[in-house]
Order: C-alpha cells, then sequence, then structure tokens
C-alpha cells in the first residue's frame, strides 16, 4: 500500500461515509488532535517502558504495568478516531465508543487515584519525561475535546457525544496518571507559587 495517494493535494478529505470534507473541516481537526494524543502517550510509554513502576492498582480494570494500561489507551484512541471520522448512520461499520468505555476510564482514575497524596494546590506540568509527555498529553486530549464539541455543533446528529464524553474522562485520567508516574519513580510535584514561594 503507497503512503501518498495524491487525492488530498486540493484540501479535501473523505470521511469514512465517503463525503469529501475540507482538511479544516472541525470533525477532521477533532480526529486529527485524538492522532496528535496518541503520538504523545506512545512518547510516554517510550519514557516509561525501562522504568519499574510496578503494576497498577488494585481495582484498575485491566491492571499491568502502566505501559499496558498506556498501550490500551492507544488502542480506545484509535477507536476514537475512527468514531469522529464516521458520521453516525453511515454505510461502514467502525467500532463506536460507549458508555461502558468512560466507564472503565472513571474506575481507574479512581484506583490510580487512590494511591496519590492528596491535592491541595495546583501542581506544574512536568517531572520525568514520562510524566511530563502524559502531561501534554493531557492537554491535546483536551483541545481534541473542544473540537469534537465545535464539530459536534456544526455536523448535528453525526457525532457520537460518547466520543467526546470519553476524551473529557481520559484528559482527567491522563493527569492523574502522570502524577502516578511521578509519584511512584519519587519526582516531587512543583507546586504553583503566584507569589513565588512554594515553600
Amino acid at each position: 500500500m503507497k503512503i501518498y495517494t495524491r487525492t488530498g493535494d486540493e484540501g479535501t478529505t473523505r470521511l469514512f461515509g465517503g463525503d469529501r470534507v475540507a482538511k479544516d473541516d472541525p470533525r477532521i481537526a477533532a480526529y486529527g488532535t485524538v492522532d496528535e494524543t496518541n503520538a504523545q502517550v506512545g512518547m510516554a510509554r517510550a519514557h516509561l517502558r525501562a522504568r519499574d513502576l510496578g503494576n497498577a492498582p488494585e481495582g484498575a480494570p485491566f491492571g499491568g504495568s502502566l505501559a499496558e494500561v498506556l498501550r490500551r489507551l492507544q488502542e480506545e484512541l484509535f477507536t476514537v478516531g475512527a468514531d469522529l471520522a464516521t458520521p453516525v448512520g453511515s454505510t461502514p461499520v467502525v467500532p463506536r465508543i460507549e458508555a461502558r468505555h468512560v466507564e472503565r476510564l472513571e474506575q481507574e482514575i479512581d484506583a490510580f487515584q487512590a494511591e496519590l497524596p492528596e491535592l491541595k494546590q495546583f501542581i506544574l506540568p512536568g517531572g520525568v519525561p514520562g510524566g511530563a509527555a502524559l502531561h501534554a498529553a493531557r492537554t491535546t486530549c483536551r483541545r481534541a475535546e473542544r473540537l469534537g464539541v465545535r464539530a459536534e455543533a456544526e455536523a448535528e446528529g453525526e457525532i457520537n457525544h460518547q466520543a467526546l464524553v470519553y476524551l473529557n474522562r481520559l484528559s482527567d485520567l491522563f493527569f492523574v496518571l502522570a502524577r502516578w508516574a511521578n509519584h511512584r519513580i519519587g519526582e516531587k510535584e512543583d507546586r504553583w507559587a503566584p507569589d513565588g514561594d512554594d515553600a
């Protein structure tokens, strides 16, 4: 299969449903940003793979190592992308994000959060490279959600709303996972100190 097709040289691309739309269409922007998020998760995995962080907390739906949890989230992000790229009701049958996917994210948020110190003030994104990459994935995921909301407003009835709910919850999970990875490695969190004193 060739990587290039030349079909998009005029600034349009094809949805899974067959319609051609502009490459800056909100739907394209949304699932393109989901792809950005996925790449940042891959970067986090690359940084954290060699770290022995132990297994995910008891109560996390899938368990395993953090790298394994991130691998599953990458798979699900592909599902989100396919979902957003395929108008609801179109002929192609693609996997769709459902309420059960969101519920699993909530279970993981609760399980990982339970192992963290209480958060009493804002923290600065950062830490070890893997933790910092997860913070970056969180912000990109939020942008994907915002773009998805715009796409939903402009293409009423064509966007699966559960995909947007999923992105909202996933960004929360990335925040918790970034904190968890830094905590397990022993990296101190930098607290936001608007007065210049973080003591």
